[in-house]
């Protein structure tokens, strides 16, 4: 505050005399004015000061100010006041243009009101609770102020914010307000509260921050929309960026499918506002963040699958083919693609089937690459293609063998109708402009890059310089370009693509050493004194001879190892060779390449370094430094190493290759035994089958053989009886159990009936009592007594439905004593022989009969037990029903007689003191009459209270009148 006074009285231009007093006068109505209209109407007289005379409002009125704020929350209006002041004294945004001095002083008193107004944290923490009224003149200017505190001192409010109960959460609600004012500056405010803080944008993701901003974006129109759009895509892009919580919280919610709808532009007619391409810029920049290549390579693998899955790498490239577009979006679209497909098999493949819309339809490598290598490109257009084609190719061999193969002679189109990717990039590689030249080197280079196999194959590609000339091959080409002394950055392009081809590729070092001009060439680059610019030349040219020393196998006499160290130290020196190889990773470039991926440079002059390059330098710097200082004995042991190693590794290979085989025989192995095993559980299914069915046909042989009684027919007859009796004891069992049961059910039935009876019978008694003060009592009875009429006929059909049954079961009964006396004269064998075997087989079917229909009516008796045993229930309920209404009646019955009994005791209460009133009278009578007094009689006392009665009520009438 002291120096804010200062710099009050330090101002040349402050205002006049009269104005202080005025804002003092001002402030003093609002701290001592009872009244909340003057209170109001000096706030408000102090919130058009504000502006112009910012200082001094804020000096004189802040802690005032806040008083309102904490004070009369009730009225809104001098809320709204307050808090459009606070804001003209805290904000920058609405300064008058004036000069630089001026306006850094005001930035200055911003921050500085800011950290006053912040230092009671209780004042944010009041202001939060404010954003919840929804007036309107309250919420709009408090969501200004605080948007202006995040902006002059966001961190510490953001964590006064973290901090507050439910602070966070109340801000979200801001973007559900129906007003869209209210609802566009809140997405201003989460923009400034959400910046460079993890903590707050995991917290606002998970308040379903995402949800309800890509609802807003498709509400406004999508690209189409205006700059809401554009604010919505910002807050998106902060909680974001950098924050692999959000983005798997993003993916996981199946939000990137709803990125589609964005890039749908339409045809090339609907136009391009300015609006509309920011918009677009911001999307596929917002599509780069969940896809960086500095992002975990799990999460950026998930989310190129998933956009390869919804669509939307499509429909980049869609744009990427489409006409019309304009350069700076066509720009980002590459890049976004780039990112998009780097380093992931799917996404490479697919954009490697894209064709251009042309006749005839060419790819659309080969349409990006004759951009890259056309100078009449703008140059930011040129990196993007570059950085296309290397996210094309990074962990890509598939895609790398393509283009290779595009150079070599069998597969070179004869017609010359089409051109290919490997003629663009030697027609780059070789023509005058040296852009061209360094892009299509480090294109070339990506094709090689980590892959051998490509690297040899590249050794077969061999050019026609001119007519006449024999065919010379693309290294020794590249070879005669360096010698010849052409522009640095071409020569640094052809170095880094022959530093990447010769790395740990012995073949293409042995063809570099076999063209003698090679060496002498690199060791006079190297040995020169040139100036500053050619040192990363020389330092290169280290590098490349470095390579050859460190990857040599020794196959070319003239250029063994041990040779180019002893040239190396005869002709340059060791130290001056490390010192010249130390030129590289100093340049000031090379630090800013190996950042990032993307090849971003401000200008051409820039495009030095490429990023994989430098990742080549600092793995190769280091064991070429120690190549060139160890001697020709430990050369000797390393390669004794090596040969060591080779064949230990040719012997863990073979060994290898054993187990891999025997791994094989094993599967093999396994399979068989499981289908054994298959096999012999059918197999002994089937016995056991077998061994069944074999039984049954015993039984049944066993069976017949009695029957037939081959030694006496009679005793056939008579084991026919027997086998009959061994089954029929067991369901004339069954039948008596049955029976049994019958009998215990009817026996519970007739018990139930009779409590049922009982409770009828008590039921009538108590209705048949008479209910002195219960008429509704008497109505609901009466309804019972039907309920229980219904209820005995109901018993009555019941008790002749078991009067039936058990006509039914003393039946079953006889019948099953006459059965057992027909068995008992089966089982006698005396009588048995005076009869035929038709006899006793036509008995036999008649007791089976007998049985099958006493069986059945069994079954018959079961169902009609059970229907019984159901009405029983449903009787039963009903009862239980009609027991619950006379309970309730009879409560109310009850309570009636109690409240009966308490009136009559209330009446002999009061006519025992009528008795003694007019005992009391009595004698005060006498009394009186004693004394000589006249009495009067009791009808004239009577009609003169009667007549003060009357004189009364008019006096009360008169005193009541009209009010």
């Amino acid at each position: 505050m002291n120096f804010l006074r200062g710099v009050m009285g330090g101002q040349s231009a402050g205002p006049q005399h009269t104005e202080a007093e005025t804002i003092q006068k001002l402030c003093d109505r609002v701290a001592s004015s009872t009244l909340l209209d003057d209170r109001r109407n000096a706030v408000r007289a102090l919130k058009s000061l504000s502006k112009k005379y910012r200082l001094e409002v804020g000096i004189q009125a802040m802690e005032h100010l806040i008083h309102v704020l904490q004070t009369d929350r009730s009225d809104s209006e001098i809320i709204g006041y307050a808090l459009d002041t606070l804001y003209n004294i805290i904000s920058n945004d609405e300064e008058e243009e004036v000069e630089e001095n001026s306006t850094r002083q005001s930035e200055d008193l911003g921050s500085q009101f800011t950290e006053i107004f912040i230092k009671q944290q209780e004042n944010v923490t009041l202001l939060l609770s404010l954003l919840e009224e929804f007036d309107f003149h309250v919420r709009w200017p408090g969501v200004k102020l605080l948007t202006s505190l995040l902006k002059q001192l966001g961190p510490q409010v953001q964590q006064i914010i973290l901090v507050s109960p439910m602070g966070v959460s109340r801000l979200m609600d801001l973007l559900a307000d129906s007003r869209e004012v209210i609802r566009n500056d809140g997405v201003l405010l989460l923009q400034a509260l959400t910046r460079s803080n993890g903590a707050i944008q995991k917290i606002v993701a998970f308040e379903n921050a995402f949800e309800r901003l890509l609802d807003i974006i498709t509400e406004e129109g999508n690209s189409d929309g205006g700059i809401v759009v554009e604010d919505c895509l910002i807050l998106l892009q902060n909680l974001l960026k950098n924050n692999n919580s959000n983005q798997n919280f993003f993916k996981e919610g199946s939000y990137i499918q709803r990125m589609k709808p964005w890039f749908d532009v339409g045809d090339e007619n609907s136009g391009w506002s300015a609006q509309k391409v920011t918009n677009l810029h911001v999307m596929l920049q917002l599509v780069r963040v969940l896809v960086s290549p500095t992002n975990p390579p799990g999460a950026t693998s998930s989310c190129q699958k998933a956009m390869f899955q919804c669509g939307l790498l499509q429909q980049l490239c869609t744009i990427l083919m489409a006409t019309g577009v304009p350069a700076d979006i066509l720009t980002e679209t590459i890049n976004t693609v780039s990112e998009v497909i780097r380093g992931y098999q799917v996404n490479q493949d697919y954009f490697a089937s894209v064709n251009a819309p042309s006749n005839p339809p060419r790819p659309a490598i080969v349409v990006l690459l004759m951009s890259m290598v056309n100078e009449r490109q703008p140059f930011v257009l040129r990196c993007a293609v570059l950085y296309c084609f290397q996210c094309f190719l990074y962990k890509n061999q598939k895609g790398q063998g393509e283009i290779v193969s595009t150079l070599l002679p069998s597969t070179i189109d004869a017609t010359g109708n089409s051109v290919s990717a490997g003629q663009l990039l030697c027609g780059g590689l070789f023509s005058t402009d040296s852009l061209s030249n360094w892009c299509a080197a480090v294109a070339l280079a990506h094709a090689l890059q980590e892959n051998a196999t490509q690297k040899e194959q590249l050794l077969r590609v061999q050019l026609a310089t001119s007519i006449g000339n024999p065919p010379v091959s693309l290294l020794q080409q590249c070879t005669n370009i360096l010698s010849q002394g052409s522009k640095i950055q071409t020569r640094v392009g052809l170095l880094m693509l022959l530093c990447t081809w010769l790395s740990n590729c012995p073949i293409a070092v042995t063809h570099f050493l076999h063209n003698s001009a090679n060496v002498p060439f690199l060791t006079g680059q190297i040995a020169e004194n040139l100036g500053e610019e050619e040192q990363l030349v020389q330092g290169l040219c280290a590098l490349l001879l470095g390579i050859s020393i460190y990857f040599n196998d020794n196959s070319l006499e003239s250029y063994m190892k041990e040779k180019l160290k002893q040239l190396i130290e005869k002709r340059i020196g060791k130290e001056n060779f490390i010192e010249k190889l130390g030129f590289i990773s100093k340049h000031e470039l090379y630090s800013r390449a190996s950042q990032k991926p993307q090849p971003n440079f401000p200008s051409p002059e820039y495009m030095i370094f490429d990023h994989e390059f430098t990742k080549l330098v600092k793995e190769l710097e280091g064991v070429i430094t120690k190549a060139i200082y160890k001697s020709s004995e430990e050369d000797k042991k390393e390669e004794e190493v090596k040969k060591t190693l080779e064949q230990h590794d040719s012997i863990v290979t073979h060994y290898k290759n054993m187990i891999r085989e025997q791994d094989l025989q094993l599967e093999e192995l396994k399979q068989q035994i499981s289908t054994l095993k298959c096999q012999n559980e059918q197999l002994q299914t089937a016995v056991t089958q077998q061994v069944s069915q074999i039984q049954q046909h015993k039984d049944q042989y066993n069976l017949l053989k009695v029957q037939l009684g081959k030694d006496n027919p009679h005793q056939g007859s008579y084991s026919d009886v027997t086998q009959m009796n061994g089954i029929q004891p067991e369901e004339v069992g069954r039948l008596r159990e049955e029976i049994e049961e019958l009998k215990s059910n009817q026996e519970l039935l007739q018990s139930q009936l009779a409590e049922k009876d009982s409770l009828i019978e008590n039921l009538k008694s108590s209705q048949a009592s008479p209910g002195t003060n219960e008429q509704s009592s008497a109505t609901a009875s009466a309804q019972d007594s039907e309920q229980i009429a219904e209820l005995k006929q109901e018993l009555a059909t019941l008790k002749s439905q078991l009067n039936s049954q058990s006509v039914e079961i003393t039946k079953l009964q006889t019948e099953k004593q006459e059965l057992l006396q027909k068995t008992e004269t089966f089982a006698k064998p005396a009588s048995v022989p005076g009869e035929s075997e038709a006899v006793a087989a036509a008995k036999t079917t008649d007791v089976e009969g007998r049985l099958s229909a006493l069986l059945q009516e069994t079954k018959e008796l079961k169902n009609e037990i059970k229907a019984l045993s159901e009405e029983r229930a449903a009787i039963k309920e009903q009862l239980d029903a009609s027991n619950s209404t006379i309970a309730i009646l009879q409560n109310e019955k009850n309570k009636l007689e109690v409240d009966v009994t308490d009136s009559k005791k209330e009446q002999d209460d009061l006519l025992v003191l009528l008795a003694d009133q007019d005992q009391k009278i009595f004698s005060l009578k006498n009394k009186l009459k004693e004394l000589g007094h006249p009495v009067e009689e009791e009808d004239e006392l009577e009609s003169g209270d009667q007549d003060d009665e009357e004189d009364e009520d008019e006096d009360n009438g008169k005193d009541q009148g009209p009010i």
